[in-house]
């Protein structure tokens, strides 16, 4: 299976981790979520494997500009609806590689996988 490499194109880590992934001889797919959007189905199993915590980007603007009353009372629920609404508030990059996925880039853990 192709990995698939989910993000937005400007992302300067999503960046990073398209180089590192060319450099590395490493063929995947990109999915920009800006433009193609995410499934319900599967932003809620990358919720399942790594927790709403993780997956939810807390530290962009998108986030950040929220009225305090859509960032209060956060369960996984409202994060998965909040990221199907705005795709944005997902951490970048998330790289599935069919039996599970990384989120976030560290180079490390790229080389680890997919060594």
């Amino acid at each position: 299976m192709t990995p698939t490499l989910y993000g937005i194109p400007n992302c300067d880590t999503v960046k990073k981790a398209r180089v590192w992934l060319d450099q590395n001889g490493t063929a995947f797919t990109f999915h920009d979520y800006k433009k193609a959007g995410i499934d319900r189905p599967r932003l809620e199993a990358w919720v399942a494997e790594h927790g709403w915590e993780t997956v939810l980007n807390r530290a962009g603007t998108t986030f950040r500009a929220l009225p305090d009353a859509d960032k209060a009372g956060l369960d996984a629920d409202k994060a998965t609806a909040l990221m199907l609404a705005q795709p944005s508030m997902i951490k970048r990059p998330v790289l599935d590689l069919g039996d599970r996925t990384l989120v976030g880039f560290k180079p490390e853990l790229y080389s680890a996988a997919l060594g």
